[in-house]
C-alpha cells in the first residue's frame, strides 16, 4: 500500500482502512518501514493513522518534556520511561505511542520475555501527549481518553498554542489548567514536577 502526500500539514493525519482487518504486529511494522519519517499508529478498529514528522520547535519541547520525566524517574527508579517512538499495543488492540511515558518496572519484567521484545501489550501508567501545530485538538483529547479507558492511571495533555494543561484521571472529566508555571505527577509519578517555562517560550 503506497501513499502520496503532497501537503502533509493540509491532510494530517492520513487515516488508510487496509483490507484484511487489524494488522499482526509483523505487518504492521513491515507497513511502518514505508513511512519511516512519519509516526504510524493503528485503532483499535484497526485503521492506520500517518501523522507528519513535528516541526523543529516541537521537537526540542518534547524533548524537554521526556528528558525532565527521564531525570525524575532515574533518581525515582520504580519505573522507565518511553519516548515518542515507543509503542505500546493497549488492551483494546490499538498501537499507540505517547509524546512521553512511564510504565512501572514490576509490569514490564512481569511480560514474557519475547513480549519485552516487541510493542509492550499493556497501557502506560502514565502518558504526556504534546499538542504540535498540526495537530487538531478532538483527536488529541480522544486518544486521552482512550489511555484511560485501557488502564492509565494519569495523563496531561499540553497545549502550548494555548498555554493549558488538561489533567486526565480515572473516573473523573479532564482537569484545565491555565498557564501553569509546573504542573505536578500524582498517582503513579507522585513526586514528579514538570516545569513549563521551555514549553511555553
Amino acid at each position: 500500500m503506497q501513499l502520496v502526500v503532497e501537503d502533509f500539514e493540509l491532510m494530517a493525519p492520513v487515516i488508510l482502512n487496509p483490507s484484511g482487518g487489524p494488522m499482526t504486529d509483523e505487518a504492521f511494522v513491515e507497513f511502518c518501514r514505508s513511512y519511516e519519517d512519519c509516526q504510524v499508529e493503528s485503532t483499535a478498529g484497526g485503521e492506520i493513522i500517518i501523522m507528519p514528522p513535528n516541526y523543529s520547535r516541537t521537537s526540542i519541547r518534547n524533548s524537554a518534556i521526556t528528558g525532565e520525566l527521564y531525570a525524575w524517574a532515574r533518581a525515582d527508579g520504580r519505573g522507565e520511561v518511553l519516548d515518542s517512538s515507543g509503542g505500546f499495543r493497549l488492551p483494546n488492540g490499538a498501537r499507540r505511542a505517547a509524546d512521553a511515558a512511564w510504565v512501572r518496572k514490576d509490569r514490564i519484567a512481569a511480560l514474557p520475555a519475547e513480549q519485552r521484545r516487541r510493542f509492550f501489550p499493556l497501557c502506560p501508567d502514565f502518558v504526556i501527549e504534546l499538542r504540535s501545530p498540526t495537530d487538531r485538538l478532538n483527536p488529541l483529547r480522544s486518544k486521552m481518553n482512550e489511555y484511560i479507558s485501557n488502564g492509565a492511571e494519569l495523563g496531561w495533555l499540553i497545549d502550548p498554542e494555548e498555554r493549558a494543561v488538561w489533567i486526565y484521571r480515572p473516573g473523573r472529566d479532564p482537569e484545565r489548567l491555565d498557564r501553569p508555571e509546573r504542573v505536578a505527577g500524582e498517582g503513579p509519578v507522585a513526586g514528579f514536577v514538570l516545569e513549563l517555562a521551555s514549553i511555553w517560550a
